[in-house]
C-alpha cells in the first residue's frame, strides 16, 4: 500500500517545495525601501524615520501633495504662459516597482520658469492622484519631472502635473500599453525608440503653482509644481493596468496630503 502512495507523496511534496521557492523568490523580488500601505512600518507616515537622509519627509515644511483650495489660491497673471521647448529623443519605459516611469535617454527639450531652463528628464504615473482640488481626489496623476543644469538655480526640480478622471483612452498611454503589459510585476527597462514629449497632452494654459517637495523620498523640498487646472481623461482599462502592473504595495501609489503650512498657492489665467 506505502508503495502505492509513494510517488503521490513525492510529487506533493516536489509541489510544494516549487510554491514556497516560487513565494520566496516573489517576495525577495518585492522588497522595499518604503511602500504606499497604510500602518506599514514602510509605509508614508514612516517614511521620514526609516533613514536619516529620509528625515525631511517626516520634518519638512514644504512638503508634497497638498490641497488646492479655492480658498487659499491667489490669482496671479504675471507667472506667465508654461511653455515647453520639447523634441523627440530616444526612450525607455520603466517599471520601477512603486511606479511605471517614461524615461528620456538625451536631450528632449526643457521649459523655462522664472527664468531658468528646466529639461525633460522624465514622467510618471500616481493613481489615484496626489493633488486634490477642494478636497476632490481623482483617478489618476501625471508627473512630468524637469532638472535644472544651473548651479546657481535656487530650485532643481520643476514638475508639471495632469490630473485625469475616467472617460475615454490616454493616447499616450494607449502607445505605450504592450510595452508595460511586457513587463507586468517585474522591475524591469526596454527601450522603446523615438518618443516626442510634445505629443503628451498636458491640459490647457491654466495651471496652479506653489513650492513643494518630491512625493517620494528622500521627499526633497525646492521643488516648483505647476498643477494644470484642466482634467484630462483616462480609460479605466488603462488605470487598471498601471495598478497591475507595479508590485502590490504601490497598487495605489499616492502619497497622503500634506500640511499647507502658510504657503501661498498661485493661479494662472
Amino acid at each position: 500500500m506505502l508503495t502505492v502512495f509513494l510517488p503521490y507523496f513525492l510529487i506533493l511534496v516536489t509541489i510544494f517545495l516549487h510554491l514556497s521557492i516560487w513565494t520566496t523568490a516573489q517576495e525577495a523580488k518585492q522588497e522595499r525601501e518604503f511602500d504606499y500601505i497604510k500602518g506599514s512600518e514602510k509605509g508614508p507616515s514612516h517614511w521620514g524615520d526609516l533613514k536619516k537622509e529620509w528625515a525631511t519627509c517626516k520634518n519638512g515644511k514644504m512638503q508634497s501633495p497638498i490641497d488646492l483650495s479655492s480658498l487659499k489660491v491667489i490669482v496671479n497673471p504675471e507667472l506667465g504662459k508654461l511653455k515647453n521647448y520639447y523634441k523627440p529623443q530616444n526612450a525607455t519605459i520603466v517599471n520601477e516597482g512603486h511606479d511605471i516611469a517614461l524615461k528620456w535617454k538625451g536631450d528632449a527639450g526643457s521649459i523655462f520658469i522664472n527664468g531658468t531652463e528646466f529639461f525633460l528628464q522624465q514622467c510618471h504615473w500616481h493613481s489615484p492622484s496626489e493633488h486634490t482640488i477642494n478636497g476632490r481626489r481623482y483617478d489618476l496623476e501625471l508627473h512630468v519631472v524637469h532638472h535644472s543644469l544651473n548651479p546657481n538655480a535656487k530650485s532643481k526640480l520643476a514638475v508639471v502635473g495632469v490630473l485625469f478622471r475616467i472617460d475615454r483612452p490616454d493616447s499616450t498611454l494607449s502607445k505605450l500599453t504592450k510595452y508595460i503589459k511586457s513587463m507586468m510585476d517585474e522591475e524591469a527597462e526596454k527601450s522603446i525608440g523615438l518618443i516626442d514629449p510634445s505629443k503628451i497632452k498636458l491640459g490647457g494654459k491654466k495651471y496652479y503653482r506653489y513650492m513643494g517637495s518630491r512625493t517620494t523620498p528622500p521627499c526633497t523640498e525646492g521643488v516648483i509644481w505647476s498643477i494644470k487646472t484642466k482634467i484630462r481623461r483616462v480609460s479605466k482599462e488603462q488605470v487598471k493596468l498601471l495598478k497591475e502592473a507595479v508590485y502590490d504595495y504601490a497598487k495605489k501609489n499616492a502619497r497622503p496630503i500634506q500640511p499647507l503650512n502658510q504657503r501661498g498657492i498661485q493661479l494662472y489665467i
